[in-house]
């Protein structure tokens, strides 16, 4: 999945930096309980909540790759229901625009055995939808310091 999002690649990665952002803009995170002060340092975590109540996850993501203003790859738990591995791929596209690519695949736990049809409509979707929201994020933040 991907998305030309009209702000610099600096500009969208201090937006990936921003640990306290992800319930903003990751489609599926309702509450950031904790961001390490390391984040997006290797091996930093960022301590999520997800799902709807009383149904939610409290989990943590942590820092596999971070490589400024071009990378970002995140184990993201879900458990009891597994975890994923997260890659952000963002490239320049002129001088004022991004592409952004997110893959993201179960790495282990129940998820990773109920790969179907279904599934990768809802993940297609859901990660649409997260482009689109950090896309507003990263060009509402065009302009400022």
């Amino acid at each position: 999945m991907e998305k030309v999002i009209q702000a610099p690649p600096q500009q969208v990665f201090d937006v990936l930096a921003d640990g306290w952002t992800y319930s903003d803009w990751v489609v599926g995170t309702v509450h950031v309980r904790d961001v390490d002060d390391a984040w997006p340092r290797v091996g930093s975590q960022l301590h999520h909540k997800a799902g709807p109540w009383p149904f939610s996850l409290q989990d943590s993501s942590t820092v596999l790759l971070c490589e400024p203003p071009h990378r970002l790859v995140l184990r993201a738990g879900l458990w009891p229901a597994g975890e994923a591995i997260v890659t952000f791929t963002l490239e320049p596209v002129g001088e004022d625009a991004t592409r952004v690519r997110i893959g993201e695949d179960f790495a282990a736990g129940p998820l990773r055995w109920v790969r179907n049809k279904l599934n990768d409509v809802v993940l297609h979707l859901r990660n649409r939808e997260t482009l689109r929201r950090l896309a507003d994020i990263a060009a509402r933040q065009k302009g400022t310091p």
